[in-house]
């Protein structure tokens, strides 16, 4: 009877360590969860409460492709990376770019969408155009939303003295407006929304750089990885992803 008792204490123990570690599976595997900063129109954004998108759904339909349902956990945009590389999320979806700083920590699927960092100004600002920040002697103030390529690539072209990093994209557009820093580099399509949202302000003619946007994923997860890029592909050649980006971000014309 003792014999009996200690084996079923023995099982308990290991049942109860398991549940602590894990046993090196997640909770729900049928759930893939994207890590993001739902402050990110039109790639992500909150409308009615929810978090909706280009990023939101192209993840809406790799988890369909990959039998799993999606959980969005919306976080500070430089706490991504690190949440990915930890196992935290799955993957991590925001607008991202594919930089060598983050590929020392996480990898990358291919390019589902091309961004353009540009820059936002108030209307009768004497920086008239992306030449205008680097001009010998200039000292204008740039507002970025902190971890972001438009931070790094300020920081790498202007110095990191005259660059401003703020939570979210929305605080350094507010900054610009009372006069903190003197224009904001962000990508095109938040640009574009927070333009329209913000009278007096417009964006500079003069692209200040191109990218390309791909998922995040841990650098052992390869057979997420995988899959993924296999979905991708299939979203891509089916059209689904064009009509996403289309609902999205209407053609000009």
């Amino acid at each position: 009877m003792k014999k009996v008792l200690a084996v079923a204490l023995c099982l308990l123990m290991i049942g109860a360590i398991c549940c602590v570690a894990g046993c090196g599976k997640k909770a729900d595997d049928n759930v893939l969860t994207m890590g993001t900063n739902v402050a990110f129109p039109p790639y992500e954004y909150y409308e009615g409460g929810k978090p909706v998108g280009i990023d939101v759904e192209i993840a809406e339909k790799l988890a369909e492709k990959l039998g799993m349902t999606l959980k969005v956990e919306d976080i500070a945009f430089n706490a991504i990376v690190d949440g990915v590389k930890s196992g935290k999320y799955d993957i991590g979806m925001a607008g991202m770019t594919v930089r060598p700083d983050r590929l020392e920590n996480v990898n990358f699927s291919n390019t589902y969408a091309k961004g353009v960092q540009v820059v936002i100004v108030k209307k009768d600002s004497a920086i008239t155009s992306v030449d205008d920040l680097g001009a010998e002697g200039a000292t204008y103030k740039i507002g970025v939303q902190t971890a972001t390529t438009g931070d790094a690539y300020a920081q790498d072209d202007f110095g990191s003295d005259r660059v401003t990093g703020y939570n979210a994209g929305a605080d350094a557009v507010e900054a610009l407006k009372t006069g903190k820093v003197d224009c904001v580099i962000i990508d095109n399509e938040p640009a574009k929304a927070f333009v329209r949202a913000n009278e007096g302000l417009k964006i500079l003619e003069t692209a200040y750089a191109d990218e390309d946007y791909a998922i995040a994923v841990a650098k052992e997860n390869t057979e997420l990885l995988e899959k993924i890029n296999k979905a991708l592909k299939e979203l891509t050649d089916d059209g689904t992803i064009a009509q996403i980006v289309a609902k999205y971000i209407p053609a000009e014309g």
